[in-house]
């Protein structure tokens, strides 16, 4: 327990701070399950959309700081790999 005004603000700050990165990492795993989803599903046109909103969660979880630049990079990657397979098999 803290016992110094200062430690007991920081336990504060650290409480609220852990609920923000909370709510921000259950948002980013929503969206990546949904286009997961998206790519299942198969409609190119769908995923794509889904793509790009989840490319930019991706891009501003890494401006919070909830991922690493390189880890949002490599799941991007990943993804539109997914998303150009389905692209090229519906043409």
């Amino acid at each position: 327990m803290a016992n110094h005004v200062s430690s007991v603000k920081r336990a504060k700050q650290t409480l609220a701070k852990t609920a923000v990165n909370r709510s921000n990492r259950s948002k980013l795993r929503g969206t990546l399950r949904q286009m997961r989803e998206a790519l299942v599903k198969g409609d190119a046109n769908a995923a794509r959309e889904q793509y790009r909103a989840t490319v930019s969660l991706l891009d501003k979880s890494v401006q919070k700081g909830v991922l690493h630049d390189n880890t949002a990079s490599r799941y991007k990657s990943r993804l539109n790999a997914r998303l150009k397979v389905l692209a090229t098999a519906a043409a």
